[in-house]
């Protein structure tokens, strides 16, 4: 009898279950689903929404990082070149040789060296200001395979008409070079250089949103040339 009091008596407790684990893991592929919208919408408004505040003069020079040497212009022209040559005893042996030979010359702006302080920008009227390094000129390339030559004498020795060819190789050299540095044909370089480098800026900074920019360059020592929209 007392057996079954104490039997009675016993209390009997409740099987104890562990549910969180299990709720926690099911909530973990919806904080992942979650995560990955919020970073799409994100990317979405960066891509398509937002708009930076950036630095104009940093975008002009961006534009300049990958061209350390632009060809804006080239030149080809003729130059003649005349020879006389002179031998025997008194020189009675003269010979003349005069060619007319093809040259070309290539201007380039070394962008290189291009700083911060070469760049102005004014905000209010949207008007970029550049200054450019002097044009360099390439030397010349004289196309003697093209040239066209001119003899005139009795008898030409083999000397005679090295000496010749040498000289006006020469000659044409030094007046292509000289032809190269006209003020006229610099002129044109520059206004050329001019052109191109509004181009090259105008176009990325209203893809970087700047709208209409005005671009002026000029050149070291030199005066600005007219900007363009």
């Amino acid at each position: 009898m007392a057996d079954d009091l104490k039997h009675r008596g016993r209390t009997v407790e409740p099987a104890v279950t562990h549910d969180k684990p299990l709720a926690r893991l099911q909530a973990v592929p919806w904080l992942i689903l979650i995560a990955l919208m919020a970073a799409v919408a994100w990317l979405s408004w960066r891509a398509f929404f937002y708009q930076e505040e950036g630095d104009p003069v940093g975008s002009a020079m961006l534009a300049f990082e990958k061209q350390n040497s632009l060809t804006v212009f080239s030149s080809r022209f003729e130059v003649v070149a005349e020879s006389v040559d002179n031998r025997g005893p008194f020189g009675q042996l003269e010979t003349r040789q005069a060619v007319i030979v093809p040259a070309s010359v290539e201007y380039r702006l070394d962008l290189s060296g291009m700083e911060e302080a070469d760049f102005a920008w004014n905000a209010e009227t949207a008007t970029l200001d550049v200054t450019l390094p002097q044009i360099q000129t390439s030397t010349p390339n004289i196309d003697e395979a093209s040239a066209r030559v001119f003899t005139d004498g009795l008898y030409v020795t083999r000397d005679a008409g090295t000496d010749l060819a040498r000289n006006n190789s020469r000659q044409a050299a030094e007046k292509a070079s000289a032809f190269a540095k006209n003020p006229e044909i610099l002129a044109l370089a520059r206004q050329a250089a001019a052109q191109a480098v509004r181009q090259n800026l105008a176009i990325p900074m209203q893809v970087a949103g700047y709208g209409d920019v005005t671009v002026n360059v000029r050149f070291e020592g030199q005066g600005a040339e007219a900007g363009e929209n």
